[in-house]
């Protein structure tokens, strides 16, 4: 199994990210998360494990590396999810890739990620996005019931505002469980130093609809209307109709300008809005204080 792989295999038809590369030292993801997207490509996700010798294939790999490439630390199973706790192996995988010239994407909802601050202070171009997917810890609990609590997370994004560049993903918008939240989840992250939010749409798939519905039963005849009588089928998932779409990721976009930070969305076709790159890579890292 290689250990570097490039980013979207799926060839996803919104997708507005640049060129770049994805590695991750496990397989699957311990976090739980109810809309999770990942568990419809990976078999058993939810029963994460570690890659077969992961190490010794990333230092083969990384050599081959394109100069100035981007890494993505990673894109479908969270590097800090509770099984990093015990193995160490994201721990391991930034300190091999610290001296590498490459611009070094970090992804994560867990506050363990504050655990590698020591070698985060060593890097000249990291950026660290940080999803944060509601401040109601009742409903966060729901959603994902294995990351940690909302007040962790929020120490976390503030403690690595004064290192690096923190991005953050309000995602996914899930009407309308989050969307009640907009204006004081951005105001919340600026407080805590927060450069820019990114943000995206609940999308359907049938195993996380199944796990959604299950949770929020009351919400299931909501849904089956705006995603299955109302939305639209783009790149094998069903979406929010698009006028209900645009007008929730404008409604963020203002709370962002708002708050005099930068906003870009994900995978919605809205490049319009953006006032940075999709995923907060490349200029974040000129704009970093450290």
């Amino acid at each position: 199994m290689a250990a570097i792989t490039p980013f979207d295999p799926w060839k996803a038809k919104l997708c507005t990210c640049p060129q770049k590369y994805s590695v991750s030292a496990y397989v699957g993801c311990g976090h739980g998360c109810r809309y999770c997207y990942a568990s419809s490509y990976i078999i058993n996700f939810f029963s994460p494990r570690p890659k077969k010798n992961f190490l010794v294939q990333l230092r083969k790999e990384i050599k081959k590396l394109p100069a100035n490439a981007i890494l993505t630390i990673a894109n479908s199973s969270d590097p800090y999810q509770p099984l990093e706790k015990k193995l160490k192996l994201t721990r391991e995988l930034i300190k091999t890739v610290r001296n590498v010239p490459a611009q070094v994407q970090l992804v994560t909802k867990s506050s363990l990620i504050t655990r590698d601050m020591d070698i985060f202070k060593d890097y000249k171009n990291i950026v660290v996005s940080f999803t944060i997917t509601t401040l109601n810890q009742k409903l966060a609990n729901k959603l994902e019931p294995f990351v940690p609590q909302i007040e962790e997370k929020l120490k976390a994004i503030e403690l690595l505002s004064h290192i690096t560049f923190v991005a953050c993903r309000f995602d996914p918008l899930i009407y309308p469980l989050n969307t009640g939240e907009i204006k004081k989840m951005v105001r919340e992250l600026k407080m805590r130093g927060v450069k820019q939010i990114i943000t995206s749409t609940y999308k359907i798939k049938p195993d996380n609809f199944k796990r959604m519905v299950t949770i929020f039963p009351a919400h299931k005849d909501l849904w089956q209307k705006i995603y299955y009588r109302e939305g639209e089928r783009i790149s094998g998932y069903i979406y929010l109709p698009i006028e209900m779409r645009k007008r929730l990721i404008r409604e963020v976009k203002e709370a962002a300008q708002k708050e005099k930070i930068d906003f870009s969305s994900c995978r919605e076709g809205f490049q319009e809005f953006n006032t940075a790159p999709c995923d907060g890579s490349m200029p974040c890292v000129a704009q970093k204080t450290y």
